[in-house]
């Protein structure tokens, strides 16, 4: 197999690149390690789910498994002192089938972090260099949002559809936090409001995440199609395990394995890696060879390290009155303006998620509330009504919390455990810093002052060492300024292989609030020129 340009990874940023290559008549190859996806099978299987995690929908296949919510053993071999918890999926459209659809821009200051606060490190490039390409990154996901809202991040084009309408139970709490400093703005989403793309607008199943059953909510399958039709060649079930270094440190080829375990090459001219930030820094290292002693691109030694997330705090609580939540998405509004401040010198930028999914996430409900209700003794139509009541009243908050780029927090292949073949499962040490600690605990505060002014009861939240995973998985081959300190450049090109490029949220070099699909369009989009200008060097 040889092309132009091979793209490992069908995901978002693959495919967008992809697309836009095979645009231009550019030979594309993608491959992706995991299978594709039937909706209507998804659907199907996320309804007779035991346990509805977000990866329930989708076969976690021996070839290419993928990590679990409700276990974050089964993939990951975690070495502490914390449990990573976020995950992802392997598959064509990569995780984007079961996100959220959150389209926030990412701040300024974000990408000045060390020169504004004295934290973590800089971007080498700032939000004015990335802003024309977040407009660009909103038209081909399909967003829609409010184009007049003051979300921080300031925009020279306006969204390509309108916003979501916010849920009642939205307004129900912009009322209660009216004068309060905490601002309720509709969130930006990556999901139709009106027939766009040859696809519906949102019709409120309430089951984004895991599968959109309609294809209202963009996944990134819309680009592979269309890369296809531009001429580019997929092959799923392709799991490359070797990239192959020559001696001009070039990349010189790939080896990938099928399902069966049969090893086979391919070669191209310029190779784009989009393969998650957790399966990237294992291919690099494991790639070790005489041309690249440390593992392919890493001869800053920076690869695996770094890794971060968007730890959640975690929050519910039973309101006074109905706000009937589960109608519309699972989070239509939020406060942002927290994402901003002074105060990050010391502590981190955040934002609270508004939930439109009841007690789902923290509780296990309905399911947990009908069976508490049943061992108080209550039955038909007095449970019914029971269960009714709850459900109609619950509230959660999530508080999406920064994190700050640690060396010591990192990916690499693990010298024992293999999977099916027999390739090494990743090995994550991980921990949150008191800087982070520091955020959660203010979003408890804040989420229990809030909660005081909906008159709520049966508060809950989780505690700092129950934190959640928001499964955005961020550094691990991060951009900079030199290679000394940095795995890529600003055009996600390799400091150390001219012809390889790494797509995707492991090149963050900070992860600041927002969630991070957003940008890594963006940056998928702004490094296409470079990578045709690579194709004729």
């Amino acid at each position: 197999m040889d092309a132009d340009v091979i793209v490992i990874g069908a995901g978002i940023c693959g495919a967008l690149v992809a697309d836009r290559l095979a645009a231009t008549g550019v030979k594309v190859l993608m491959l992706e390690a995991g299978p594709r996806i039937d909706r209507e099978h998804a659907v199907v299987q996320f309804f007779n789910a035991a346990i509805k995690v977000p990866e329930c929908a989708y076969p976690n296949t021996a070839y290419a498994p993928h990590p679990r919510s409700e276990d974050p053993d089964f993939y990951y071999v975690q070495s502490g002192p914390d449990k990573f918890k976020s995950t992802y999926v392997r598959q064509v459209g990569g995780t984007t089938w079961h996100w959220l659809g959150t389209c926030l821009r990412l701040v300024p200051d974000d990408f000045r972090l060390a020169t504004r606060f004295r934290r973590g490190v800089d971007w080498p490039i700032d939000y004015s260099t990335l802003e024309p390409w977040y407009g660009r990154a909103e038209d081909a996901i399909g967003v829609a949002g409010d184009s007049s809202a003051d979300l921080g991040s300031p925009r020279s084009s306006p969204y390509p559809m309108p916003g979501i309408a916010p849920s009642y139970l939205d307004a129900t709490v912009a009322k209660a936090f009216e004068g309060s400093g905490f601002d309720v703005r509709a969130t930006p989403q990556g999901r139709n409001s009106v027939v766009r793309d040859e696809r519906p607008p949102c019709c409120g199943n309430s089951s984004c995440i895991p599968v959109c059953p309609i294809q209202a909510k963009y996944d990134a399958t819309v680009h592979v199609a269309r890369a296809m039709r531009g001429g580019a060649r997929l092959l799923a079930q392709c799991v490359v395990h070797r990239i192959e270094i020559g001696r001009d440190g070039n990349v010189a080829a790939i080896r990938y394995k099928r399902p069966d375990g049969s090893d086979h090459p391919a070669t191209a001219k310029v190779y784009v890696l989009a393969a998650h930030a957790i399966e990237i820094p294992k291919l690099l290292l494991m790639s070790r060879g005489p041309n690249a002693p440390n593992g392919v691109a890493n001869s800053s030694g920076q690869v695996g390290r770094n890794l971060m997330d968007h730890p959640i705090q975690l929050s519910w609580a039973l309101n006074a009155s109905p706000v009937y939540p589960y109608r519309g998405p699972f989070s239509t509004s939020g406060v942002e303006h927290t994402r901003g401040g002074d105060w990050r010198a010391m502590r981190p930028a955040f934002r609270i998620e508004i939930g439109n999914d009841g007690w789902s996430w923290p509780t296990g409900a309905p399911a947990s509330d009908a069976h508490a209700l049943a061992m108080k003794g209550l039955r038909g139509a007095a449970l019914q009504k029971a269960l009714h009541d709850r459900t109609a009243r619950q509230i959660r908050f999530a508080t999406l919390t920064e994190q700050l780029p640690d060396a010591d927090n990192r990916v690499t292949p693990d010298p024992v455990e293999r999977d099916a073949l027999g390739l090494p499962r990743p090995r994550i040490a991980y921990r949150i810093d008191d800087y982070t600690k520091e955020g959660l605990a203010e979003a408890r505060r804040i989420h229990a002052q809030l909660f005081e002014r909906l008159n709520a009861t049966e508060i809950g939240h989780k505690t700092d060492e129950d934190f959640q995973g928001a499964g955005h998985v961020m550094g691990t081959a991060r951009m900079g300024a030199d290679g000394k300190h940095a795995v890529v450049d600003a055009n996600l090109r390799t400091f150390d292989h001219p012809n390889l490029f790494i797509e995707g949220s492991a090149v963050f070099p900070t992860g600041g609030a927002a969630n991070p699909t957003l940008t890594i369009a963006a940056l998928a989009l702004r490094s296409v020129a470079a990578i045709r200008a690579a194709l004729t060097a």
